[in-house]
């Protein structure tokens, strides 16, 4: 699918460790909804610092995407060996966690509402601007796979035409990509109606919003970055100065800055270009050996269970706090508790652990064995050839 242009080593464990992080920041952002904490100017000062995380972190998986497939690329790869990897991935461990919650808001007595549930089970629910499908989907954190569906069905096509820009033009093309990405939200403001409303805002529609952020052919902006910054580490266009330091520092200040953004600019518009910066810094920093904390086992290891942990989160953060007042979470509708600090400190802890607890179990029970045995079709060993005794014999000893 992609020729290779440098020796890629088989890990990047730090790349691994980043998709914890990724998901960690949407736990936090999504956590902030449910008003755990009783004091009011704690819980306005976790809603303010984690209202640019689900953002960031939605943006550095759809940028870590693009980069990884880039760098497991093989040219020895087919369409459909590649097809095939990506949905027994996502698909296995997303439809158990369907099933799982679509039997809890039959439990609690919830109606289900059929269109956005079946469109959320085949994972289209985010390519057509229907806010139903947001709002009323059994899942509703699967909007972004919604989105990365669209990506690996692009990939294929997508790298062929990537990888014949000339390597003294990635740079440039990384650049104009991002570019476009920041461009987005005028291109919504002009183009998308002004109404319905989008609720819990006045400053932008549903449409244009969707159009920002859950439109699977804009989200591919960000895509496209990570290919190309994986082409650029790959081609030997990397600029050694860009080390981690510095790489952490711009997308820490981003974050910082877009706590002040206006809330339709924070969406994703000015991440993809940091982020690209950041997975490419911790990629050359594998490939040099070097050892940090993504690189240790337990972070590893939590990279590695993070898509069952982004499965689940949210359900058990609503479920947790329904609970409380002996309630269901149904599509997230319950008589809220909240806490004082301490014990609301506690119970997003509690959550995180019981998410992770979870999400191991989904890994070591479905999505490990599902890849294992299904992910690649399974050669078929030679008969050997016997003669006609052997057979009478093995025949009668059977």
């Amino acid at each position: 699918m992609t020729e290779a242009t440098a020796t890629r080593p088989a890990r990047l464990p730090s790349l691994t460790a980043l998709r914890f992080v990724a998901a960690f920041l949407v736990f936090a952002y999504h956590a902030h909804y449910l008003g755990a904490f009783r004091d009011a100017t704690v819980q306005s000062k976790y809603s303010f610092i984690t209202n640019s995380a689900g953002a960031l972190g939605v943006s550095f998986f759809f940028v870590l995407s693009g980069f990884v497939l880039t760098w497991v690329a093989s040219p020895t790869d087919t369409m459909g060996q590649f097809w095939r990897r990506r949905f027994f991935k996502i698909f296995p461990n997303h439809a158990t966690v369907w099933l799982v919650v679509v039997a809890l808001l039959v439990v609690s007595g919830t109606k289900i509402m059929a269109g956005p549930a079946v469109v959320n089970l085949f994972l289209v629910n985010s390519w057509v601007p229907n806010l139903n499908n947001l709002l009323f989907a059994v899942n509703g954190v699967t909007w972004s796979l919604s989105a990365e569906i669209v990506f690996y069905l692009l990939f294929p096509f997508l790298i062929l035409g990537i990888v014949k820009i000339r390597a003294e033009h990635l740079w440039y093309w990384a650049a104009g990509v991002a570019a476009v990405s920041l461009s987005v939200p005028l291109l919504s403001k002009a183009f998308m109606p002004d109404s319905p409303a989008f609720p819990g805002y006045d400053q932008f529609s549903w449409p244009q919003m969707w159009f920002v952020y859950q439109f699977p052919l804009v989200r591919c902006l960000e895509f496209v970055v990570g290919i190309l910054f994986a082409r650029i580490v790959l081609s030997g266009k990397w600029v050694p100065r860009i080390s981690l330091a510095p790489a952490l520092l711009l997308v820490s200040a981003l974050f910082v800055v877009s706590l002040w953004l206006p809330q339709f600019w924070v969406f994703a518009a000015p991440y993809s270009f940091p982020l690209g910066l950041l997975v490419s810094a911790f990629a050359t920093s594998d490939i040099a050996g070097r050892q940090t904390v993504l690189t240790r086992r337990p972070m590893v290891w939590l990279g590695e269970i993070s898509y069952a942990f982004f499965l689940i989160h949210l359900n058990v953060l609503n479920q947790a706090q329904a609970a409380f007042k002996g309630e269901w979470m149904g599509y997230g509708t319950y008589d809220p508790t909240s806490w004082n600090t301490p014990e609301a400190v506690l119970f997003l802890l509690g959550c995180l652990g019981v998410s992770i607890f979870l999400a191991w179990l989904l890994y070591r029970f479905v999505e490990v064995p599902v890849m294992r045995r299904w992910s690649r079709p399974r050669t078929r060993r030679p008969v050997p050839a016997v003669e006609p005794g052997e057979v009478s014999a093995s025949a009668s000893t059977a």
